[in-house]
């Protein structure tokens, strides 16, 4: 039986812009033993040449970022603004690392009962990335950056939905002189990621995507005791206290909540209010949603883009009344917009309580959920009565109380004042369904390499 076609799909008009053959088993084999060969000559090449490659591949995203954005919105959709935006943060993850790694991995003496004895960083192997489709640049190369800088080789199994992107990632790493075979993009079904993690030339895996998904990861790494790394979903709690700026917070809330149209892992979610300003903020937020239209995401005036998918709108939608069957009170939207593409109208659902799906799940879409609370212990109590624990941010003009509660947050990163996102100089992960093990930063460079003690006598 023939496999299913990878589609490449325009959600903002549903035409269907090219079509790709999934691989067949000797295809994935070839790519495996090409990627494994060429690992240890990788390695051997040192820092300083490793670095030499990522700046080149930076320089290649520069150069190309309006050819690359228009792919990424041509593909999943995002207004072009943020697509370049994303591809402008991929040349400063490459530079990062290149200008970093050598340090983060250096030899480090250690005092003993040896003569001498240090601990090295040396690299696993050949590490598979299995992306999605929402930063189809960016979330691989934060993965990818480190590892490769690391000395590792790496393979991409991208979201079926983002083939063109996949493809030309790997032209990208070509086009800026990598040795052949140290990247490469597998054309391959959900189905044979499963058996390309179980293959002994893979040395570890990380995953950006459901909780699902990571559990199934998490089952068939760990059979193989692999090392792995699982950045899952979450449902961001934005808390407003009663002494924040609501006018300045709510548009932080909007662009907060409607970054990537809402299909984010850390784009707030639950936006957890002081009850004393919940209804000065939720008209503020309302206005702003409001004054956003839909249209081409390619032209600068759009402020709402279409969702990657049908499927994923109908879904968010399905929450989204099973929330106001609930109790949820409907402010504004919920609603498809227009005839052609994945258009969701921007929403709020007030009135939200632990129990209800918007609250409990995460709503991967346009869609707000507001849950007012008397005080900063029960927003606290609120923030953290969810299964993820991903990122979320505290809105004060008390920065030392806002910190406080900050630390209160069971989340791999709380902002105060600040909208969350991802930094190459910050570890960035999550806790509980959201994952384990981090990404950027010194300690992500370290997630995929040997941690090994030398001792001398």
């Amino acid at each position: 039986m023939t496999a299913m076609p990878m589609l490449s799909i325009n959600p903002a008009t549903g035409q269907t812009l090219q079509s790709f053959p999934i691989w067949q088993a000797s295809e994935i084999d070839t790519a495996l033993s090409q990627v494994e060969s060429a690992q240890a000559g990788w390695a051997a090449l040192g820092f300083e040449q490793r670095a030499g490659f990522m700046r080149n591949l930076a320089q290649i995203f520069r150069q190309r970022s309006e050819e690359y954005a228009h792919l990424i919105t041509e593909e999943m959709g995002k207004l072009l603004k943020e697509a370049r935006s994303e591809v402008e943060k991929c040349a400063t993850g490459c530079d990062y690392y290149a200008d970093h790694a050598q340090a983060y991995l250096s030899d480090e003496v250690i005092a003993s009962d040896a003569s001498r004895s240090l601990v090295v960083y040396q690299p696993l192997g050949t590490v598979l990335c299995i992306m999605p489709w929402n930063f189809p640049f960016w979330q691989l190369i934060r993965a990818a950056a480190p590892a490769m800088m690391a000395g590792n080789t790496v393979v991409l199994k991208h979201a079926s939905n983002v083939p063109r992107c996949a493809l030309a990632l790997e032209e990208a790493f070509r086009q800026a002189g990598f040795p052949g075979h140290t990247f490469r993009t597998l054309m391959i079904s959900a189905a044979q990621a499963e058996t390309v993690i179980a293959d002994p030339r893979i040395a570890a895996v990380t995953l950006t995507g459901s909780s699902a998904a990571g559990r199934k990861v998490a089952a068939i790494a760990g059979q193989h005791l692999k090392k792995c790394v699982l950045e899952l979903g979450g449902s961001d709690p934005f808390i407003v206290l009663d002494d924040a700026d609501i006018e300045a917070t709510a548009k932080q809330a909007l662009a907060a909540r409607l970054q990537n149209m809402g299909q984010s892992c850390i784009a707030a979610k639950r936006f957890i209010l002081a009850d004393t300003i919940a209804d000065a903020f939720v008209a503020q937020l309302k206005g702003l949603m409001n004054q956003l239209q839909s249209g081409d995401p390619k032209d600068d005036a759009t402020g709402i883009a279409p969702m990657a998918r049908e499927d994923l709108r109908a879904e968010l939608h399905a929450q989204v009344e099973r929330s106001l069957a609930a109790g949820a009170q409907r402010v504004t939207g919920g609603t498809f917009i227009g005839t052609q593409g994945a258009y969701y109208a921007p929403t709020i659902l007030d009135h939200v309580q632990p129990g209800m799906a918007a609250f409990d799940e995460e709503l991967f879409g346009p869609v707000a959920a507001i849950v007012r609370v008397k005080n900063a212990e029960e927003a606290v109590q609120l923030a953290n009565r969810t299964h993820f624990g991903l990122g979320g941010s505290v809105w004060t003009r008390d920065t030392v109380r806002g910190e406080a509660l900050a630390r209160q947050i069971h989340a791999g990163c709380t902002f105060v004042n600040g909208i969350v996102k991802s930094d190459p100089r910050l570890p960035f992960g999550g806790v509980k369904e959201s994952g384990y093990g981090r990404e950027l930063s010194y300690h992500g460079i370290r997630e995929f390499v040997n941690i090994k003690t030398v001792w001398i006598k």
